[in-house]
């Protein structure tokens, strides 16, 4: 599927995270998606297709006055596989639709898979 939403460029990801977004689930999909509303909290995983260029070693969010890290320390769409994930709350499915909030893709951004979002037992232990 895909996401839709009123973010076609990039911005800052709490700012996108606060906006409801869409993911259209295509349509042969559809019945995979029978029982989705019994969790509120979701793993969406989203392809950077327009993430551009890669490097191993960035600025955290692009400011030069901080120190270079590796990739992998960072969430940044510029990295090898051009793969995210986000944990979005579902608001409300219509057919092949989940809004949400909580998502940090852009419109238009392909959606690779979802599931339900299980906690680690070593957060639940408390």
């Amino acid at each position: 599927g895909h996401v839709e939403n009123e973010w076609p460029e990039s911005a800052r990801p709490e700012d996108i995270r606060a906006t409801e977004s869409r993911i259209v689930i295509l349509p042969d999909y559809a019945d995979g998606l029978d029982g989705v509303e019994a969790s509120e909290r979701w793993s969406g995983v989203f392809y950077f297709d327009r993430a551009g260029d890669w490097e191993l070693r960035q600025h955290p969010r692009g400011d030069r006055s901080r120190p270079r890290r590796g990739v992998f320390s960072l969430c940044s769409p510029r990295r090898p596989n051009h793969i995210g994930v986000s944990f979005p709350r579902l608001l409300r499915r219509e057919g092949n639709v989940l809004h949400v909030t909580g998502l940090d893709a852009l419109d238009r951004s392909p959606v690779l898979d979802i599931k339900p979002f299980v906690p680690p037992p070593e957060a639940t232990d408390r």
